[in-house]
């Protein structure tokens, strides 16, 4: 059974329409499975015009608080993609080899 943890690793701010605005969250989830451990990125970008409510300083922002801000629907891609990349460890996808021609073998 795969944990998924989200993390924010970087976010971007403008000084509009308040100080320290948040426009950019980049994010990751990491996946483990047992000795199996596997992560991929995310760019969540935020519009003023979308705000709903107040602005919430930016001296008071957790990690949980802005990890609500990205839509479930791009934290559940990023969880397949990973698991994805752990079933891959766990069971390696079989590739074709490079077999001779059988008439051109002397």
């Amino acid at each position: 059974m795969t944990t998924f943890v989200t993390t924010i690793t970087s976010m971007y701010t403008l000084q509009q329409p308040d100080p320290d605005y948040v426009v950019n969250a980049l994010w990751q989830v990491t996946g483990v499975d047992g000795e199996y451990t596997a992560n991929i990125g995310g760019n969540t970008t935020f519009n003023s015009a979308d705000q709903e409510g107040p602005v919430t300083p930016y001296a008071s922002l957790t990690e949980a608080i802005v990890i609500g801000w990205i839509t479930e629907s791009a934290i559940t891609s990023a969880q397949a993609c990973v698991q994805g990349q752990i079933d891959s460890m766990i069971t390696p996808p079989v590739s074709p080899a490079n077999t001779a021609l059988p008439w051109s073998q002397a």
